[in-house]
């Protein structure tokens, strides 16, 4: 895995952690100020909704596979990869394929996009 993905990895992995689905300040500093989802319930999403609904969202714990990258252009990635996802409230597993776009700003990266489709069975 070169560097650039190890990051992205990172970036993408921290995202799903609980501890930082629960903390604004941190996904403030995560998510772009002009950032959108396209979530697998079909519905969008903004910054401004992330912040307000994640951190009050129930426990999901993710694993993530076959993660990879393709470099769009300078300081612009996207990172596609499969989940397994177990809310930990329910039990319920669900997989989606999910894609992100994260963008260079500074010495940092943030998502400007994310894609979660769930996975046909």
């Amino acid at each position: 895995m070169s560097n650039l993905e190890q990051k992205i990895y990172d970036l993408e992995n921290e995202l799903q952690q609980h501890e930082v689905r629960k903390s604004t300040e941190r996904l403030a500093e995560l998510i772009s100020d002009d950032f959108l989802e396209f979530g697998s319930a079909g519905l969008s999403y903004t910054k401004k909704d992330v912040l307000t609904n994640l951190p009050t969202a129930g426990e999901i714990k993710f694993k993530m596979m076959d993660f990879r990258i393709n470099v769009l252009s300078e300081g612009i990635v996207q990172s596609l990869f499969k989940t397994e996802k177990v809310n930990l409230e329910n039990g319920k597993t669900s997989y989606s394929l999910r894609s992100s776009i994260w963008r260079k700003e500074g010495d940092k990266w943030v998502m400007i996009f994310h894609q979660g489709t769930p996975e046909a069975k």
